[in-house]
């Protein structure tokens, strides 16, 4: 009795350190996830921006930005990509709703400031907006990527023109035998663009960088003053090559030499390095501003349709050391650190709710770090996540970040 007494105090013993050293293992690994990385957290706020007046509702919501007084500018589609039901008030079927303008600023509560763009005297607009910019004049740059659209616009804070750079159906090249018009691209043109998707100022030497973009296949950087061209580049910074017929992505592949269209941004960080997002390669090219290669990332690599790799921003700490990409197909916003482009984090999932996604497509930066984001497709919003500090992140997809739930 007296030994299987001690054999049954020996087991249990045995079982108890066991048990404990499976805690105590447990421990180190929560704590080792606890600590996994570091990196800024987010978190939606469900109550910004206000209501828009007069019944206005938005379209397909294709820019954002942040300027110097943190007010954010958006540029969308309106009404042409509202379904019928969308703007009864347009068709006299119902008192809601109608498309809004297309470039509303909102101040830093949320509420709406300013509302002008469209077709107008003097300059011709795009058959499809595409992106907004801000520069450190106060000058406002929009791009566009319909059939036509061979051509940027300037304006300046209140709507009143500018400047117009290139000609618009600059790549048309006649009819199909349906009599439907045909387009070339031109990667090489001078003075014309191709569907451009984005314009960024770099406002040291005050040089317009241009994801020249839906149709041509370059990265085009021009004097913001006078619009003249002064470099260009494709993929690894050679030289496009428009004729070469790069066919469905593959990600078994290996990478493409060329972009793929769309290119979809270049933006310029504070130490000189230009990111490009090659959307359907799933890929960030960085460059220099002459258009020296760097290195290059992939993301969500196994992305196929539209890519994962739409739009970038940078933090506003004085490094930059966080970069931010938006992924519109798997809904989510990235977080690298910027000098590895190691991925950290990401958040976001697909749905319609506050914290989700449905198509998120440009993101922006505010001076205090919140992130600003825009969707198109059936998406149609602005979103903000407000800036809750670097801390400990546990996972590398948070999913939806809402106010005070503890997700990381």
């Amino acid at each position: 009795m007296a030994r299987n007494r001690n054999v049954y105090v020996g087991a249990g013993f045995l079982v108890l350190l066991i048990g404990l050293g499976a805690s105590y293992v447990h421990l180190e690994r929560t704590a080792e996830a606890q600590a996994r990385v570091q990196a800024p957290r987010f978190e939606v706020d469900p109550f910004w921006p206000k209501p828009l007046p007069n019944n206005w509702i938005l379209g397909q919501t294709i820019g954002v930005h942040a300027d110097a007084q943190d007010n954010i500018w958006i540029i969308h589609r309106g009404s042409e990509t509202l379904q019928p039901n969308e703007k009864a008030q347009e068709v006299n079927s119902g008192d809601c709703c109608v498309g809004a303008p297309p470039v509303l600023v909102f101040d830093k509560a949320g509420n709406l400031v300013r509302s002008w763009g469209g077709p107008g005297a003097g300059y011709d607009w795009p058959d499809n907006n595409h992106g907004i910019f801000v520069d450190q004049a106060g000058n406002v740059w929009i791009g566009g990527n319909g059939p036509g659209d061979s051509h940027i616009l300037k304006f300046t804070r209140d709507g009143k023109f500018l400047a117009q750079y290139g000609t618009p159906n600059a790549r048309a090249a006649g009819k199909d035998a349906q009599g439907q018009p045909t387009f070339a691209r031109n990667s090489h043109d001078m003075t014309s663009f191709g569907r451009v998707a984005e314009v960024v100022i770099e406002p040291k030497a005050n040089e317009a960088y241009l994801a020249d973009g839906y149709f041509n296949k370059r990265v085009a950087v021009l004097d913001a003053a006078s619009g003249t061209m002064k470099r260009y580049w494709g993929a690894y910074g050679s030289k496009p090559d428009d004729s070469l017929d790069n066919g469905p992505y593959d990600p078994a592949a290996p990478p493409a030499r060329q972009f793929r269209n769309p290119v979809h941004c270049a933006d310029v960080s504070n130490d000189g390095f230009v990111y490009v997002c090659d959307r359907v390669n799933d890929r960030l090219q960085v460059f220099r501003t002459d258009g020296t290669f760097v290195k290059e990332v992939f993301l969500a690599k196994n992305t196929r349709l539209s890519g994962s790799v739409w739009d970038v921003a940078f933090s506003r700490d004085a490094q930059q050391r966080y970069l931010y990409v938006a992924d519109g197909i798997n809904d989510r916003v990235y977080v690298l650190q910027r000098d590895t482009l190691e991925l950290l984090t990401s958040f976001g999932s697909g749905g319609r709710q506050p914290g989700q996604f449905y198509g998120v497509h440009s993101i922006a930066v505010d001076s205090q770090g919140n992130i600003y984001t825009t969707e198109t497709w059936e998406g149609k919003r602005l979103q903000k996540f407000v800036n809750r500090g670097v801390g400990p992140v546990t996972r590398l997809h948070q999913g939806t970040v809402w106010p005070n739930t503890g997700t990381r």
